[in-house]
């Protein structure tokens, strides 16, 4: 008889949940105008919310910790990641920042100015929200299976190379500064990105003279998919192609808050010298000294064992088929998802799960209420509030896809959780013809609304 697959950790330190009622949920959700983000976590059973900063770091981090080196400038901490990045990415400089999206700022305050272009595959809704504030232009050139939730593409964040040579000859390239390859690309279900993509983006980026770049808050996942589905790389390990990966790009930034598997801190891998003297003027002024970046050396020294842990085949063979798992038993529900399950979140299709929500009034939004008040379980929403609105016309984005994404952070719930979520789905798909009203917006920012919009039921 074959073994049965084992998580290959064991828990050490387990930490309790509140097991709310029905009519609290309604009462706490209501208080927070229905902005899942304002939910206390104490009043969340199961914290679907992001992956970002969420995971339960192992007993080496947690010895990082101890060993960390707290000197201002040149401490141990900082040369630790110094060469581990230098190491896993082939980068020889690096920047420390305290989160992925100071490391956008740091590197687009160099790079981007009014009137850019942008281009790359469903840009993240931080990594947009710089590039717009800096009164640029993003454009996404994902390709179009990307947006078909039912159709089983392997690499469904793949960059269209004829949409993106487009871009390229209608802009002259002093006003393209760079190219940016999200792997996984989140917005599209966590979905990956290939090794020829890579490979093809970035030769189509050096003829046209565009820098190319990664936004790497989850290359280790990325990587596991190019090792199981793209022939010629199944037998390279992890830590190899994540080296070939960065060998063809100039530059990334990075949340290491998901595949470093840390609560907090983020950094700038780049190969010109130049560049990266300019980015340090902004990182000294927004972050920190260059060789702290708004980071303790302790989560310095955490981030450079998490790295190393992250691109281990067996944590992300764990990782990854605990996401595949909830789908698995999703789909099994008939509930419309993004096919395949990507590497971080399962993502739901708000669209079709409730047909009889009009657009207008956030079809995901409201299927995310509905499955907090239903089990206590809180995801996102990636669809109209997060597209947020056109910076010119201030017109509503309506993006092809309506996701409700549940992102499964790492090391932290077993697949008795997973159960838990999808039954608690599958209640509100038996009763989904019922719910035909949504959400309209009482208060929202300008910009990167769905953080602290305020919403209330139609």
């Amino acid at each position: 008889m074959e073994l049965p697959y084992a998580e290959p950790y064991k828990i050490k330190v387990v930490e309790p949940l509140y097991r709310s009622t029905r009519q609290e949920r309604e009462k706490w959700i209501k208080e927070a105008r229905y902005n899942l983000f304002n939910l206390r976590s104490d009043h969340v059973f199961v914290d679907l919310l992001t992956d970002s900063g969420t995971g339960a770091m192992s007993h080496m981090q947690w010895s990082e910790i101890m060993l960390g080196d707290e000197s201002y400038a040149g401490s141990l901490s900082f040369h630790k990641l110094k060469d581990t990045i230098s190491e896993l990415l082939g980068m020889p400089y690096f920047l420390p920042t305290h989160q992925g999206r100071a490391a956008e700022n740091v590197l687009f305050s160099a790079l981007i100015k009014e009137n850019d272009i942008v281009p790359g595959n469903s840009h993240f809704d931080t990594t947009k929200g710089h590039i717009e504030y800096r009164r640029a232009r993003a454009i996404d050139c994902t390709i179009d299976e990307a947006c078909n939730t039912s159709e089983f593409h392997p690499f469904k964040g793949n960059i269209d190379l004829q949409k993106l040579e487009d871009v390229f000859k209608k802009y002259p390239k002093e006003q393209i500064p760079l190219c940016i390859i999200t792997v996984t690309c989140n917005t599209s279900g966590g979905q990956p990105v290939s090794m020829q993509n890579i490979k093809e983006v970035t030769a189509l980026c050096r003829k046209y003279g565009i820098m190319p770049v990664f936004d790497a808050a989850r290359f280790a996942e990325n990587a596991y998919f190019i090792k199981i589905r793209e022939k010629g790389y199944e037998n390279k390990t992890v830590k190899e192609i994540v080296k070939e990966m960065f060998s063809y790009v100039d530059g990334a930034t990075m949340s290491s808050k998901k595949d470093a598997i840390v609560n907090i801190g983020g950094f700038i891998a780049l190969r010109d010298k130049a560049l990266y003297d300019k980015a340090c003027v902004f990182n000294i002024m927004y972050e920190g000294f260059i060789t702290y970046g708004g980071m303790a050396g302790r989560d310095m020294g955490a981030l450079a064992q998490g790295l190393d842990e992250g691109t281990e085949f067996d944590y992300l063979e764990a990782r990854i088929g605990q996401v595949a798992y909830l789908g698995d038993k999703l789909r099994s529900f008939g509930i419309p998802i993004q096919e395949p399950t990507g590497g971080h979140a399962v993502f739901v299709d708000a669209k079709k799960f409730l047909p009889n929500v009009p657009k207008e009034q956030y079809q995901a939004q409201t299927l995310g209420v509905e499955l907090y008040v239903e089990a206590g379980v809180r995801g996102v929403e990636i669809g109209t509030l997060l597209a947020d609105r056109n910076p010119i016309t201030r017109e509503n984005r309506y993006p092809v896809l309506e996701l409700l994404r549940l992102a499964i952070p790492r090391r932290v719930y077993t697949n008795n959780h997973m159960d838990y979520i999808a039954v608690a789905l599958a209640n509100i798909w038996e009763r989904r013809e019922s719910i035909t009203k949504g959400f309209h917006i009482v208060s929202e920012a300008p910009i990167m609304r769905h953080f602290t919009v305020e919403l209330e039921r139609v």
